[in-house]
């Protein structure tokens, strides 16, 4: 009698199931299909529209026309290519000392204990995301005292004040995922904290550094305000700023050709360090993912 009360669970068929894993992996393809077309399509359209001239941009819009003029232009002009050496100078500077400094800071703020240690981190968070056009006037002012306006190493020095804070807080987290038994082994055997950074915990982060030194790159290599408040003559001047004084031959006329092939060039390095360093990018984002 109970048995005839209590409703037999009804099985589904096994056409069921693949039907539904079927739909799901559909929908996860047709997911990543729209954001590929929505993250490779606005380059795909600066290319395109980088090898056509005149009327010839709106004609078959979306096919290329395989017409290298404009980049033969930039090759052959010098003030562009001067721009890309500066821009190179700024961003590597910028990079390289960001991470000396930010990987000194973090191992005193993930690793020695002191009562203000989560007030400067606090701190260190604070100034990473301040607007640059607070501290625009204060750095004007800064750089023209000690003399380095119209400088690429004006550049570097203001570039510092946000890449520093920034690679400072994430090699922190880094560093505190490393375990202790590390140092304490090596304290024992009489080891200062310099050579522990140097010897020990360096060597691991590896793909840490390259992750946080790649985002630090991109910064400065993409940087438009300080570039153009700082410099003032073409042989000074970085890529942001040399592509947004392009002009056309005429008042009337709008170099967008000129625009877009000078924005594929600057893209170009990064899309290579990128994929040179992909791998060490994954892992350092992906470090402290999963404890053992």
């Amino acid at each position: 009698m109970a048995d005839a009360i209590i409703p037999k669970t009804v099985r589904k068929p096994a056409s069921y199931f693949r039907m539904r894993r079927r739909v799901v992996r559909g929908l996860q393809i047709l997911a990543l299909l729209l954001v590929l077309f929505y993250t490779l399509f606005p380059y795909y359209w600066a290319f395109v529209s980088s090898t056509k001239q005149g009327s010839a941009l709106y004609q078959s819009a979306l096919m290329p026309a395989f017409d290298f003029t404009y980049y033969r232009q930039l090759i052959d002009n010098p003030v562009f290519m001067g721009s890309l050496l500066n821009s190179a100078y700024v961003a590597v500077s910028t990079t390289f000392l960001s991470l000396v400094i930010g990987l000194s800071a973090a191992y005193a703020l993930g690793r020695i204990d002191f009562p203000q240690r989560r007030t400067i981190l606090m701190i260190v968070l604070m100034i990473s995301i301040f607007p640059q056009v607070v501290v625009l006037s204060g750095m004007f002012e800064l750089i023209n005292w000690m003399g380095l306006f119209n400088r690429p190493s004006a550049l570097v020095l203001t570039y510092l004040l946000s890449t520093v804070p920034f690679t400072t807080w994430i090699l922190t987290t880094f560093i505190r995922e490393f375990p202790r038994e590390l140092e304490e082994a090596a304290i024992i055997d009489g080891c200062s904290h310099f050579r522990i950074l140097m010897k020990i915990l360096l060597p691991l982060m590896g793909p840490s550094l390259a992750s946080t030194g790649i985002l630090a790159f991109i910064l400065a290599w993409n940087e438009f305000l300080f570039a153009l408040t700082f410099t003032l003559t073409d042989e000074n001047r970085t890529v942001p700023v040399a592509i947004g004084l392009i002009a056309g031959n005429s008042r009337y006329e709008y170099p967008f050709g000129q625009i877009m092939a000078a924005s594929v060039t600057v893209t170009l390095p990064l899309i290579i360090i990128v994929l040179i360093f992909q791998r060490r990018i994954v892992a350092g984002l992906t470090a402290g993912a999963i404890k053992g």
